[in-house]
């Protein structure tokens, strides 16, 4: 999908914004999506009208100017945006493209806590000592109310209703809206339960949010049905009801034993849509680039271990890669397959970060340009024999001197008398 300056855009607020928001964004979100990110909201936002409903038509070209990037790091922003659910973008299709960009709500401070995926994210970007200082500007001062008698009046005490009010159906009355985290379901939920009998939990008090939770912790967890089985039932309570703050702990601690306690962090899963090619023409070139565009780096090298799952070590080098080299997925698999041909099947942690420097500085995306500097690097080098040293004498032609009878004669007097 082509973003394009001229391409027009309007705003509308789906939700009631205000101060408590703004803190929120930058405490909570901005370690994750990046001051981009916030700044195309806190842009966007500043488009509405006085109402603070609606905007205005726009000119992406006029955004561009006024945030002073670029269109493609608009559109990566804007995507951060939807992905983390404070966005969502609607596309009407013309000879100048029309685009709705919605405004929602970030999430309350203890509903982001709550999300094992954001807290998660949140604390691996910044550290646990960071972590705590940020959540202490959103704890309530504990005052102990003890000695204190609560004198507060009741709503009939003070007020007297008159008349009462028909209600009809109100609709599309402002309020706080909300878009819940979408994350792949890379589990089956109807096999994880049959996993666990009704002795044991009562399959009917999985609720919506429940299940949400379940696919969120299989998604930052990278855990399996049998795994993520085995902590439910451990997080189980009295009433066979699932005790989520228990099944978020047990999963943490599940995954720091395993992984020696370090925490997940939350990258693109996938190369971003508008970095991947369009559908090529069927040939090996383009096959090849549709597999290193549509699969994770966990998954590319499960399939180069042929289904064994990656090490430790190889794991928190692809996070190094993604993380602190800021490489895409894409771009990330064919360096690993790239390493892995010229390297003997090692992937050699100094040599990749040092092949993952270059192409950081030569500002690789996309799996073709990724795909084309490791052909360019193949064709510059130069193959060289080695060439055989010999010594000066080796081709030098000597005299041949032929002994004489007198000479054999003398040799033989001198022999007999030794």
């Amino acid at each position: 999908m082509n973003l394009l300056p001229a391409d027009s855009y309007i705003v509308k607020n789906a939700t009631m914004l205000n101060n408590e928001s703004r803190l929120v964004l930058i405490k909570l979100y901005q370690p994750i999506i990046g001051a981009v990110a916030i700044n195309l909201y806190f842009t966007l936002w500043s488009n509405l009208d006085a109402s603070q409903i609606i905007s205005t038509e726009y000119t992406h070209h006029s955004l561009m100017a006024e945030m002073r990037i670029k269109l493609e790091d608009i559109l990566e922003a804007r995507e951060k945006l939807e992905a983390i659910g404070l966005l969502k973008t609607y596309l009407k299709k013309g000879s100048v493209n029309s685009y709705i960009y919605e405004l929602y709500s970030p999430l309350e401070p203890n509903e982001f806590i709550d999300n094992p995926i954001l807290a998660t994210t949140l604390m691996s970007n910044i550290g646990k000592n960071e972590f705590s200082r940020v959540l202490n500007v959103f704890k309530v001062p504990f005052i102990d109310l003890k000695s204190y008698k609560d004198i507060s009046v009741s709503f009939k005490d003070t007020f007297m209703v008159t008349e009462a009010l028909e209600f009809g159906n109100f609709k599309n009355i402002r309020k706080v809206k909300q878009v819940d985290l979408a994350v792949d379901e890379n589990i089956d939920l109807n096999n994880l339960l049959a996993l666990i009998p009704n002795e044991i939990l009562n399959h009917r008090s999985i609720t919506k949010d429940i299940k949400s939770l379940i696919y969120k912790l299989a998604y930052i967890y990278n855990l399996d049905e049998g795994e993520l089985a085995e902590l439910i039932r451990n997080s189980v309570n009295e009433r066979k009801i699932i005790d989520k703050d228990l099944l978020r702990s047990n999963c943490h601690n599940y995954y720091t034993f395993e992984h020696q306690n370090s925490t997940p962090s939350i990258v693109y899963k996938k190369q971003p849509d508008y970095l991947r090619k369009s559908v090529g023409d069927g040939s090996k070139k383009a096959k090849q680039i549709y597999t290193f565009e549509t699969i994770s780096p966990y998954d590319f090298l499960i399939g180069k271990n042929k289904g064994v799952k990656p090490s430790k070590k190889d794991l928190a080098l692809i996070e190094i890669l993604m993380i602190d080299y800021d490489l895409n997925p894409g771009v990330v698999n064919v360096l690993i397959d790239y390493v892995l041909r010229i390297n003997n099947n090692k992937l050699t942690k100094n040599f990749v970060l040092t092949i993952a420097s270059q192409w950081k500085r030569s500002n690789i995306k996309t799996v073709e340009e990724a795909m084309n500097i490791c052909r360019k690097e193949n064709k510059g080098k130069i193959k060289t024999v080695k060439k055989e040293v010999k010594p000066d004498w080796y081709d030098k032609k000597f005299e041949e001197n032929v002994a004489t009878s007198d000479d054999i004669a003398a040799l033989e007097a001198s022999l007999s008398d030794l």
